[in-house]
Formats: C-alpha cells, structure tokens, sequence
C-alpha cells in the first residue's frame, strides 16, 4: 500500500469555499443593503418632524382670517398654506373682536419646488372690530 500525503486543497475544495464565503458575502451585503435603506427612511422621517415642528411655529404666527393664503420660504423648503372658516364669524358685543375657526391646508416643498408631504391644522382667525370700552 502506498501512501501519500496531499499538500493544499483540491479544487474541488476551493470551490466548496468559495461558494460559502459568496454565500456569506451575498447576506452580509443584503443586510447592509436594508441597513442603509433603514437609515435613509429614518433620515427623511427626522427631516419631516423638523420640517414640521417648524412650519407649525411659524404657521402659529399666521392669523388666517386677516391672510387666509399665503407662502413663505423657510431656509430648505417652501411652504403654502390656504385657510378656509369652518365656523361663522363670531361677533360677541362684549368683546372687541371677531373670531372663527379655519382649516389650514399646508403643503410643504423642496427648494427645487418638488412636493414633499402635507398636512391640515385648525386655527382661531380673529380681528379686532372696536375700541375697548372707556372705564367706569
């Protein structure tokens, strides 16, 4: 009997290898791959609750019975908003406004004016009408 003694893989064997480490390579980029679109996802969500956060406090300065349409430029994006009265126009003699409820339409936009997202917000639409009442 005659024995030999082998040195190295066959080839054979480097195939079996290389087809497990393409394996592993082909889930380690698949996990990476949903990785990063997760990331993107999230990074755009981020995006949006900024964009948000700041269009609600600038639309809080906006009184939507005196300028019921409007845009402004906030830095990265535009917006526009138009607001119409859901209510009847308030006019209470105690007091010295007007008042009423209005549903605003806001629509956010890139700067290359591409629509991103959109939301409606319920705002008080006053406007003073009378001089206070002289004191007693």
């Amino acid at each position: 009997m005659i024995e030999t003694h082998q040195r190295g893989f066959s080839l054979l064997e480097a195939i079996v290898a290389m087809v497990i480490i393409s394996g592993a390579g082909y889930a380690l980029f698949g996990w990476i791959n949903s990785s990063i679109m997760s990331l993107a996802s999230v990074s755009d969500a981020n995006a949006r609750a900024e964009a948000t956060q700041n269009i609600l406090e600038y639309m809080s300065g906006v009184n939507p019975m005196l300028k019921p349409t409007g845009n402004a430029s906030l830095g990265r994006y535009k917006i526009r908003w138009e607001s119409k009265p859901t209510t009847l126009v308030q006019d209470v003699k105690s007091s010295v406004f007007q008042f009423a409820l209005y549903e605003t339409a806001v629509k956010a936009q890139n700067v290359d004016s591409e629509p991103w997202f959109e939301f409606s917000l319920r705002q008080v639409g006053y406007k003073r009408i009378r001089a206070p009442a002289a004191p007693p």
